[in-house]
């Protein structure tokens, strides 16, 4: 895409990463602009492609061409710590933008989907860095996920877990703190950040009630949940 640059920072686990930071339309070196944070593992790889703007999905060009920097920031996982992990490398990623200039720090806002989707519900139980978020189809109990079934393809979700993108060695029966601690509904006490829940019951991959369970457990202790 036109006017995008890495950014360079290293996590809080030392391990240098890269960023890909898209520009707004009307870029102006020295000004700072509102910036969306869009997270999914490694995003960096796209830099130089350009999405055609559509309102299908997330779309950094729509954002791009209304006036916002956006954000895609990779992420390196350790083992059984897949939220923590994105803590560790998204808010650095997110002060090395800041430190450009290009970022305005009061006016960043969080996205992600799915597997993104887990990560934004669980940032926003670490940080208050950001304005508001989005957190699409979110994982948000490690534990009750771990047992419900992928519609998708009629199996259980034990793969996810224990040899995909939850990262885990084992089920949660044999590594029960490290399931709680990366599970966003159990922190949920700590959110401040307002947040945007986008589910439905159709949803074949992320079972709804995992929307279900995050929003009535915020919605409990009065938190800013739509």
């Amino acid at each position: 895409m036109a006017n995008a640059r890495l950014v360079d920072y290293v996590s809080d686990k030392g391990k240098k990463l890269q960023a890909a930071l898209y520009l707004p339309a009307d870029y102006q070196p020295g000004r700072s602009y509102p910036t969306i944070v869009y997270i999914y593992e490694k995003l960096s790889q796209g830099l130089n492609r350009f999405p055609a703007p559509t309102a299908n999905g997330f779309n950094a060009a729509v954002y791009t061409s209304n006036g916002y920097a956006v954000l895609m920031p990779d992420i390196s996982y350790l083992v059984n710590d897949p939220g923590m992990s994105a803590v560790w490398c998204v808010l650095p990623a997110l002060k090395a933008a800041i430190a450009t200039g290009i970022v305005d720090a009061k006016r960043v806002g969080l996205h992600g989907h799915s597997w993104g989707g887990y990560q934004t519900s669980f940032l926003v139980t670490q940080t208050n860095m950001f304005r508001a978020a989005v957190a699409g189809a979110p994982l948000t109990n490690m534990i009750s996920m771990y047992s419900l079934i992928y519609k998708n393809t009629g199996g259980g979700n034990m793969a996810i877990f224990e040899s995909s993108q939850g990262r885990f060695l084992g089920g949660y029966w044999d590594n029960w703190e490290a399931y709680v601690r990366n599970s966003p509904v159990f922190f949920a006490k700590n959110v401040t950040t307002p947040l945007i829940l986008l589910h439905n019951d159709k949803d074949g991959a992320v079972d709804f009630t995992q929307g279900v369970e995050y929003y009535n457990t915020l919605r409990r202790m009065g938190k800013n949940v739509v």
